[in-house]
């Protein structure tokens, strides 16, 4: 019999701090009118961040470690608040989890992150863990890859993934209009799936986890990526990222649906990561997508801004709180990221 592995539910989180784009340019005492325009044209109306209070009233330069601090601070806070909210519905404690798989990109932890949230959560001393950094936006769907391969080995046992992102802890202060474009953009925040895997079809309220699809554009590996600005890293994207994303985006897909026998018309949800207006309103052309389909990627980057590899995740969340997922429903989860990669995950209700 076929080991469906299954996504029970879904928690989100984030810092308590929200902003308008215009108090994110007041905070950095942003006057150049380029960067201005920049934000105002974001279509982003609030983000969640933990910035920090002015020193001398000027933002402050914080060092290296500062930010590994703050990363860490920010995570252990989101980190459980969205695990206890995926698994609150269940009715499961945080100590029956056996396995635990954390994405981030927004900071290097040592002690890892899944280390710091099994103290800081009393999960079991034997959980398996595995820490993934680096994989940027789409790691969400590189992350449930793992999970579900974990859970299926593992069947009847209930594990969690947790993407963390605090981008506010990656921020850089110069005069690059590349830099102004990443931090017109970025949001905090955490989500959590609950995955098990259980002998049966996976239909029914929990959606099964069918197939993944990569697509890696190793021509465009340098378009988004951490870089160096002074003694910091910064998170850098090429102005002609949409347009790589959006000309690319068709081929992933099409050969996941191809290799499951169905067509576009056959995705009754589209979960699409919130990269930014340009992004989705490319990828919207290339697949066809109606605005109806990306409600929930461009609601979630209205709301939060781009929480990178969380971004997915609080779509998927939304369409949950919607209800409106049936039975031979089927959903296309969708990511893209350093790499350049483009990551899709076939899910049936």
């Amino acid at each position: 019999m076929t080991i469906s592995a299954r996504i029970l539910s879904v928690g989100t989180a984030t810092p308590p701090q929200s902003y308008t784009q215009d108090e994110v340019l007041a905070w950095a005492q942003e006057s150049d009118p380029r960067v201005r325009r920049l934000f105002r044209n974001s279509h982003i109306e609030r983000r969640y961040l933990d910035l920090p209070e002015h020193v001398k009233g000027r933002p402050k330069s914080e060092t290296p470690k500062e930010l590994t601090g703050r990363h860490l601070k920010n995570a252990l806070g989101t980190g459980p608040q969205a695990i206890e909210q995926a698994l609150q519905p269940l009715g499961l404690a945080a100590s029956e989890l056996s396995f635990l798989v954390c994405m981030t990109s927004t900071g290097f932890l040592c002690p890892s992150l899944s280390a710091h949230l099994v103290r800081a959560m009393s999960l079991r001393e034997n959980i398996q863990r595995l820490d993934i950094v680096g994989m940027g936006c789409n790691a969400a769907v590189n992350g449930m890859q793992a999970a579900t391969g974990i859970a299926r080995a593992r069947p009847g046992e209930v594990g969690v993934l947790v993407c963390v992102e605090v981008c506010s802890a990656a921020y850089a202060m110069d005069d690059e209009v590349s830099t102004a474009v990443v931090n017109s953009l970025f949001g905090d925040g955490a989500a959590a799936v609950v995955i098990r895997a259980d002998e049966g079809d996976g239909k029914g309220d929990a959606p099964a986890v069918v197939d993944f699809e990569p697509y890696i554009l190793t021509d465009a590996i340098d378009a988004m990526k951490y870089r160096y600005s002074g003694e910091r890293l910064a998170f850098y994207l090429a102005k002609d990222i949409p347009f790589v994303i959006g000309r690319h985006s068709n081929i992933p897909v099409d050969r996941l649906l191809s290799r499951n026998h169905l067509q576009r018309g056959d995705i009754a949800h589209w979960l699409v990561h919130s990269g930014g207006k340009k992004v989705i309103d490319a990828i919207c052309g290339r697949l066809e997508l109606s605005e109806d389909d990306v409600r929930h990627t461009r609601s979630v980057l209205e709301e939060y801004g781009n929480v990178s590899s969380c971004s997915v995740l609080f779509s998927y969340s939304k369409l949950v709180s919607e209800g409106c997922a049936r039975p031979g429903d089927v959903g296309l989860l969708m990511a893209m990221g350093p790499g350049t990669s483009i990551e899709a995950a076939l899910l049936k209700w």
